[in-house]
């Protein structure tokens, strides 16, 4: 990574991305001792919003927004909406916008993801994506006219749409073109018993079926059976926004994040990333993690802060246990850790269920956990994942014996 200028207390902080990650490192900024100037810059024209209600209260019409509960010029803290970004001049120490330039002395770069589009979907009438507060509010009113809806895809905003749809008494289809829900998100021994959780809320699911064609009404699988509906949301996965720093001589990985070294500085000096934009090493798991998820635009914030307050080298590394959680179909789903490196699945208690838990192993140390309806697991396991803690396996499988006595002494 390149050198960083140390700053501390003057010159001006920019940060491209007014969602959580962006707004977080702004408070940050301030509440770790920050005197200089601060610019948050949105590309929407909605003050700095939260994004889970989206598909959750927003989209039932439970609640009119859920802007961040932030006195922003309480704290200096200078926010321009409508500001999306075009370009990043490094050399110059400036952000092309659609309204001019800004400079800055250090940018933060938070923009976030994009949804993954369905291929010639775009521009069809009644296809609907679920990202921003737009898109909740121009589905809102659908749900509440129980109009038909299809979901395409069966991950965690499929899962939480089709939630939302359901309990709006729609009639739901999910289309899912792998063989299992949640296939990119955990194993299909796993997925297996919370594919029913589906049909019990009243929707239709069809796996192993790719989409041929959206059309104003329907959606068209590639086995030319014809699925009608009012309404199309997609929800095939998110993609890093940093299509604007093409030219900037920026670091992206392969997967489109951008690169940044343990304190989330990327190849650029003066310049850091986080969120769901931003990809980081994990020591604890031995590999870069690119986790888009809320917790994630929480965490990584105070990191990225305290790093420019107390200078290039001072400032704290970030290695977090990553952490998501999901509400559907009538359970609440919860997930800390990363399992890809596991050798060792375990179940406490019956997966068929209402709350059970997975416990992923590697050489008996506690790396992730997947917990349905069993938030003390969830707590104390987190804790012992940050510990590397070493389970008793018996003890552990036990649903009756709480995780962290489960610890091998």
């Amino acid at each position: 990574m390149s050198e960083q200028t140390n700053t501390t207390g003057g010159g001006r902080v920019v940060i491209v991305g007014a969602g959580m990650a962006g707004v977080q490192t702004a408070v940050a900024l301030r509440e770790q001792g920050w005197t200089g100037e601060i610019t948050l810059l949105g590309a929407e024209s909605h003050p700095p919003y939260d994004r889970p209600p989206l598909s959750k209260t927003i989209l039932l019409g439970k609640a009119e927004g859920s802007a961040f509960e932030v006195d922003f010029a309480g704290l200096g803290i200078e926010v321009q909406l409508g500001r999306e970004v075009t370009a990043l001049r490094a050399a110059e120490h400036r952000v092309d916008t659609v309204r001019g330039s800004v400079s800055y002395d250090v940018l933060v770069i938070a923009t976030g993801a994009v949804p993954v589009r369905l291929p010639g979907s775009e521009g069809v009438p009644g296809v609907h994506l679920l990202r921003t507060m737009d898109d909740a509010e121009r589905l809102r009113p659908l749900l509440a006219a129980r109009r038909s809806v299809v979901a395409v895809g069966a991950g965690w905003i499929g899962a939480e749409f089709a939630t939302a749809a359901r309990e709006a008494g729609c009639a739901v289809t999910v289309v899912e073109a792998a063989d299992r829900v949640l296939a990119g998100a955990v194993p299909a021994e796993v997925a297996a018993h919370m594919t029913d959780w589906y049909e019990h809320s009243g929707a239709r699911l069809i796996t192993g079926a790719k989409v041929a064609s959206v059309t104003e009404g329907a959606v068209v699988l590639a086995d030319g059976r014809r699925i009608e509906a009012d309404a199309v949301v997609v929800g095939i996965g998110a993609r890093p926004a940093t299509d604007w720093l093409a030219g900037s001589g920026i670091e992206l990985a392969e997967d489109r994040s951008v690169v940044t070294d343990e304190r989330l500085r990327t190849s650029l000096p003066d310049v850091y990333a986080v969120g769901d934009c931003a990809s980081f090493p994990s020591a604890r798991y031995g590999e870069r993690l690119l986790v888009h998820h809320w917790d994630n635009a929480l965490q990584g914030p105070r990191t990225v802060a305290a790093n420019i307050v107390l200078g290039p080298e001072e400032g704290p590394v970030y290695d977090p246990v990553p952490y998501f959680w999901s509400e559907q179909f009538g359970r609440f789903v919860q997930y800390a850790g990363h399992h890809a490196a596991a050798d060792e699945l375990l179940w406490r208690g019956d997966p068929d269920s209402a709350a059970w838990t997975v416990c992923w192993l590697r050489s008996g140390v506690l790396v992730a956990l997947l917990a349905v309806g069993r938030p003390r697991d969830l707590a104390q396991g987190r804790k012992l994942i940050e510990q590397g803690a070493v389970l008793d396996r018996a003890r552990a499988a036990d649903a009756s014996v709480p995780l962290k006595a489960a610890v091998r002494r």
